[in-house]
């Protein structure tokens, strides 16, 4: 397994079942090992400065019915709600005095947010904070509707693929969405110039390390510029209410991996990893990871936005998150930074 890791630390091209020979690996040394190679790497790229990101949850109408997320189409128990452009201009300039330099507007695929509107935001933003990043996590829509964000100033898109085996996505997504659809939309967003980000949920119903091992080999084609992963954590009110979340240990493994493959690439320790395990978003921090995501999003929404159960930092006000994640950093010895936190391609050499 050493080798295959340095095969892969090189830079070299695996096939999905090396990917799936390491996920399997077991031996507790092997990954002692692993996540101390990518904890270096990933400083050899950004010393112990972690990025920090803006979440401005501004939407909770969804017309996708996938059968994981909380705020999915057919959930009548979720407490719908918008923001208004003004609310959430209001998120941005609280952020920007705690110091963010990115927001990231994630909703459902709501349809009342149209092109023209989501134009207008994201124009106000870039005219009210001109030397910020502006990422969106608005799902799928046409290669049009991604250049017209493009062109207004957005930066970066965020669209997680969930899983690269077909029959699975099908297992995880009602009939009428695509694997293909998903796929399609990722393609679009490199052509357009933004920064590219996608991932998967570990430990999905149905997964199994052959999925997840497709799910790097098509990251290490794709080579997006950030990439998201988080456990599966399950919700009450979905058909996957009495399901198994996703473990800890595994997805820390994928994300040294993930490290390894993409020295140079922005990784978030998810709020989804803090939930399942009270220093969570810590042990991502050094399994490769170098990104956190506080809330933005005003208090009286944030338990509205629930993709899963038992989410953390619902109760925190916007200065509370990133002074609790400063102090958080600070215990394993990083810092967060006042950055736009951009992807610049790595030149090093050096092998791990």
């Amino acid at each position: 397994m050493k080798e295959t890791l340095e095969v892969l630390a090189r830079g070299e091209r695996l096939q999905p079942q090396d990917f799936q020979s390491l996920i399997e690996e077991e031996n507790p040394q092997f990954w002692a090992e692993t996540f101390a190679k990518a904890r270096e790497r990933a400083q050899a790229v950004f010393g112990r400065s972690i990025y920090t990101r803006g979440l401005i949850e501004f939407t909770n109408f969804c017309r996708q019915n996938c059968l994981y997320c909380g705020i999915r189409a057919g959930n009548p128990q979720a407490d719908r709600y918008r923001l208004t452009q003004q609310e959430i201009l209001e998120c941005c300039q609280e952020g920007y005095g705690l110091g963010f330099r990115t927001f990231v507007l994630q909703g459902g695929e709501d349809p009342y947010f149209s092109d023209e509107r989501i134009v207008q935001i994201v124009r106000a933003i870039k005219a009210a904070y001109p030397d910020c990043a502006v990422t969106l996590s608005i799902g799928e829509k046409p290669m049009e509707s991604y250049r017209l964000f493009r062109e207004a100033g957005a930066d970066r898109y965020l669209l997680r693929h969930e899983t690269a085996d077909s029959e699975h996505f099908a297992k995880l997504h009602p009939p009428g969405q695509r694997l293909e659809s998903r796929m399609a939309c990722l393609e679009s967003l490199k052509e357009l110039g933004y920064q590219v980000g996608t991932g998967f949920m570990v430990g999905s119903p149905g997964q199994q390390s052959r999925h997840l091992a497709q799910d790097l080999a098509f990251i290490q084609r794709f080579r997006p510029q950030m990439v998201g992963i988080g456990p599966f954590i399950p919700h009450k009110d979905t058909p996957f209410a009495g399901e198994k979340a996703g473990t800890l240990q595994m997805t820390l493994r994928l994300i040294a991996l993930l490290r390894l493959m993409l020295p140079d690439a922005l990784i978030p320790a998810t709020t989804a990893l803090g939930t399942i395990a009270e220093d969570g978003r810590e042990q991502g921090i050094l399994a490769g990871a170098n990104v956190v995501m506080p809330n933005l999003s005003p208090m009286r929404v944030r338990k509205k936005y629930a993709l899963y159960d038992n989410k953390i930092c619902t109760g925190e006000e916007s200065a509370q998150c990133r002074q609790c994640l400063a102090a958080r950093m600070g215990s394993i010895g990083y810092e967060l930074t006042v950055d736009r936190g951009d992807y610049h391609p790595w030149k090093g050499k050096e092998h791990v």
